[in-house]
């Protein structure tokens, strides 16, 4: 397969290509999307010579660094920078604000494909944000302009944002309701715990706000609301599910428009507009009707699977790192449904349902990322089976035992032998486990610590088989006692660290790849040399790339800039 290009339209370029073309700059076994049509035993050439992710970019912040899609953000959300280009670009800039109208919370919304919107606008991506003073604003993610404003209310302070239904319906969640310090003295509780805020998107529509009231569900320590489930947790282990739907239906007082005059509680005001906000349309007077419970150590509870199965931990403290895998429809264990990591370690191992929809479960340990999959035991439909699909083992020796040797005041030499835990810093061991949709790839984080500071590597993985594909070094030390996050967004990797005293580090990471790859130039250029057939040698800096074209004649340098915009 020959690459033909038009010289002229290479500014364009990047516009057109395939995520997958990502994936093959650095998978091992590329051999070239363009070969020599004449000359197939040079096929070997056609192979990617190096590739690598390069540190383009160090800043440091007072104040958390976010990162979503492309954009990070400083200053909480006042500043973003666009890390599309090969260095970090500033995007926008909104004006200083005070520590009251600061946002504290944000998501990232983009455009349906084929919908049709009312403004031109809204065809761009927005930041929802949640400010401290209990404003919900809509911000262009391009120019930090804002589109939308809609006042929450005055008697509740709401903190977080989330997606009921991704990109479709957020929930706004309150700080919990926990009384002044005289009402709790005097052992007054509040009825009222936390009011849950529902939006529909762009265009923004109520759906309403609720309220979890303790009178009605009991002493409920949380509840939040997940694709139209209303999830209400207990101290004791115990969650609840119930259906926001039917809530709604059942226990709306009144139906409430944005931007419409409303009179509630003998007072009168705009809906959405300070100072009156949003009252509370949403009162549950009785149970409502209840789709599910279970009993789950520090209310740990997952659904996912094919078909519906759930995970938790059985409710007492002994049985910490003991997963159970149950079918939703009958409570049923699965074959094999008990999953125990044999490791012995500080921090514990964690599991959950795998982000790719397949169904599958992604099992993490100090030293082994264990995928498990969900299929029917044979003859018989009605139970399923877990089984390991494969296993990503970490880079260390097989000897756990250590020994130590002391000198008693006698001479007579003393040999001790002890164990290490699996999570022991001098032995590489895994700490976030991410999954890259675009590329479906796994990326492990490993860090050994070795003298005084600890190196750590990100790898990627094949999805379906586990394959290793590549692995980049991080250039800064990786300190375990940090909170850190990374993301690997088809050719960006981004490395946030949270040191002490609130001070966060960015590390940006760009691809660079070289390699020399056969072109066919079609055109005017190409009648004039008489000769269709070029070399090219392209190098890969983030989503820049320079071309050195070389033709029997001359050499020529072209740069190819792209945007995601």
């Amino acid at each position: 397969m020959v690459l033909a290009l038009e010289l002229v339209a290479f500014d364009s370029w990047y516009d057109a290509l395939p995520a997958r073309l990502f994936f093959c700059l650095f998978s091992r076994d590329w051999r070239g999307y363009a070969e020599r049509q004449e000359e197939e035993k040079e096929e070997e050439a056609d192979k990617v010579e190096s590739t690598k992710f390069k540190n383009v970019w160090t800043t440091h912040s007072r104040s958390p660094i976010a990162y979503e899609r492309g954009r990070i953000y400083f200053d909480n959300y006042r500043r973003c920078v666009s890390s599309v280009a090969s260095e970090p670009r500033k995007l926008y800039e909104m004006p200083k604000c005070s520590k009251s109208e600061k946002i504290e919370d944000a998501l990232l919304w983009e455009c349906p494909v084929g919908d049709i919107l009312p403004n031109s606008s809204d065809y761009k991506s927005s930041l929802i944000a949640l400010t401290a003073h209990n404003w919900l604003l809509r911000i262009s993610a391009t120019t930090g302009k804002i589109l939308e404003k809609i006042y929450l209310a005055p008697y509740c302070k709401f903190r977080y944002l989330s997606w009921d239904t991704p990109q479709e319906v957020i929930a706004v969640k309150s700080a919990q309701n926990r009384g002044s310090a005289v009402a709790r003295q005097a052992g007054i509780q509040q009825p009222v715990l936390l009011y849950l805020a529902v939006f529909r998107v762009l265009p923004f529509s109520l759906v309403g706000i609720l309220e979890i009231n303790k009178k009605i569900f009991g002493n409920v320590t949380d509840a939040t609301l997940s694709h139209g489930i209303l999830i209400v947790m207990y101290s004791s282990g115990l969650v609840r599910l119930y259906s926001f739907q039917t809530i709604a239906e059942q226990f709306m007082q009144q139906k409430l428009d944005l931007g419409c005059a409303c009179r509630w509680g003998g007072t009168t005001g705009t809906v959405g507009e300070a100072p009156f906000g949003i009252p509370c349309n949403i009162k549950i007077t009785d149970l409502p009707p209840l789709l599910f419970e279970v009993s789950s150590l520090e209310n740990a509870f997952q659904i996912g699977g094919h078909p519906w199965h759930y995970i938790i931990t059985p409710n007492k403290r002994k049985q910490k790192g003991v997963f159970h895998i149950c079918a939703l429809k009958d409570n049923c264990l699965a074959k094999n449904g008990i999953q125990e990591m044999d490791c012995c370690s500080l921090e514990s191992d964690w599991i959950y349902f795998h982000p790719d929809a397949s169904g599958r479960i992604i099992h993490v340990g100090p030293n082994q990322v264990k995928v498990l999959k969900l299929t029917e035991i044979e003859n018989n439909s009605f139970q399923h089976q877990i089984s390991e699909d494969f296993v990503i083992l970490a880079d260390r020796e097989n000897n756990k035992n250590e020994n130590v040797l002391t000198v008693t005041a006698s001479g007579r030499v003393v040999k001790k032998s002890f164990n290490l835990l699996d999570d022991d810093p001098e032995q590489e061991t895994f700490k976030i486990v991410d999954y890259e949709d675009e590329l479906d790839l796994l990326s492990v984080v490993a860090v050994t610590q070795i003298d005084a500071e600890g190196k750590a590597h990100l790898d990627f993985h094949c999805n379906e088989y586990g394959t290793l594909l590549k692995s980049i070094p991080l250039v800064e030390s990786w300190d375990v006692t940090y909170s850190h996050e990374v993301y690997f967004d088809r050719d960006l990797v981004l490395h946030i660290e949270q040191k002490p005293n609130r001070v966060f580090s960015c590390y940006v990471y760009q691809m660079i790849a070289q390699g020399r790859i056969h072109l066919d130039i079609s055109g005017q250029a190409a009648r004039r040399t008489q000769s269709n057939m070029t070399y090219m040698k392209y190098y890969w800096l983030g989503r820049s790339c320079q071309l050195e074209v070389q033709s029997p004649h001359r050499t020529v340098l072209v740069t190819v800039a792209g945007t995601r915009e």
